[in-house]
């Protein structure tokens, strides 16, 4: 099952649908208090869409994040090991925490804007997790898929400059606004078998940049949800981004970054795909 929300900014409404292509409008199928972004709210809304007549076409309306706003945005940085290999960087021997803000999220295929002074927006498509229940300290990698609603395409964009050069945290090149772009769609952790077997793809103005598999990552799925417990508590509709693949622009030489006008195209095979372009910051402009 996929869960997306879709209609103008601001004004998004929960949908759920088989096929990508119409969805069922389930703010009336959600029990009075529950969440639809929680494993509850999923079982819920699963039901209704077996019963119901799915008629909004969401191949003619704009589609938003799958959350609205995540309570918190962890990150994973260099879990893969080509591309740790690229940074000229060792192989972590713990996973690499940072955070983005929950603002960054936005909806696939939304504009992305370069910030004032940037000199490196960078590129980096991930395999979002979204968590469906509260995960404290679980107790092994193995307890994790139980806490695990399902599954999302993430492009972290960042800003190498700011994130690098800058002096401090990573967090300065991260956190910009509309650097996440999140979705189309959550697919549910029951059609994704193995998330260690997905395909990643991720081209910038048709040009093959990021093309890889979530085989290769450090540190899988499942033990980052456990490990992660360990130092906060997840919360549903909390995200994890779960690091990116060797091809991101800084990986070159001389660096391949994005500019205003540039389209970049995302995909993860099973999770569909995103396409948003690049434009300069205008103060008091449309988002």
């Amino acid at each position: 099952m996929k869960f997306l929300r879709v209609g103008e900014r601001g004004h998004e409404v929960d949908v759920a649908s088989f096929d990508g292509l119409v969805g069922l409008d389930v703010r009336s199928v959600i029990a009075a208090g529950a969440e639809p972004a929680t494993i509850e709210g999923m079982r819920q809304i699963r039901a209704a869409l077996l019963t119901g007549r799915p008629d909004i076409d969401l191949t003619s309306t704009r589609i938003g994040s799958p959350i609205a706003q995540p309570g918190k945005v962890v990150c994973v940085g260099l879990n893969y090991r080509q591309h740790a290999a690229e940074a000229q960087m060792p192989i972590p021997e713990e996973p690499i925490l940072f955070m983005k803000a929950p603002y960054t999220v936005q909806g696939p295929n939304d504009t992305v804007i370069i910030p004032p002074g940037s000199e490196k927006t960078d590129y980096e498509v991930e395999l979002a997790v979204v968590i469906g229940r509260r995960a404290e300290y679980l107790a092994s990698p193995a307890e994790s898929q139980e806490y695990i609603l399902g599954y999302a395409i993430s492009n972290d964009v960042s800003e190498r400059h700011f994130q690098l050069e800058r002096g401090g945290q990573w967090d300065k090149g991260k956190n910009c606004d509309t650097f996440n772009p999140l979705g189309p769609w959550i697919v549910s952790a029951d059609e994704i078998p193995d998330p260690q077997a997905l395909e990643l793809r991720l081209r910038v103005n048709g040009e093959l940049r990021q093309n890889s598999s979530t085989a290769d990552m450090i540190f899988d799925v499942d033990h980052l949800v456990w490990y992660v417990s360990q130092f906060m508590t997840l919360l549903p509709g909390d995200v994890i981004n779960t690091g990116t693949p060797q091809g991101v622009g800084s990986g070159f030489a001389p660096g391949k970054f994005l500019t205003a006008g540039d389209v970049v195209e995302v995909e993860i095979s099973g999770l569909g795909a995103q396409r948003h372009a690049l434009a300069e910051y205008s103060r008091g402009g449309a988002r």
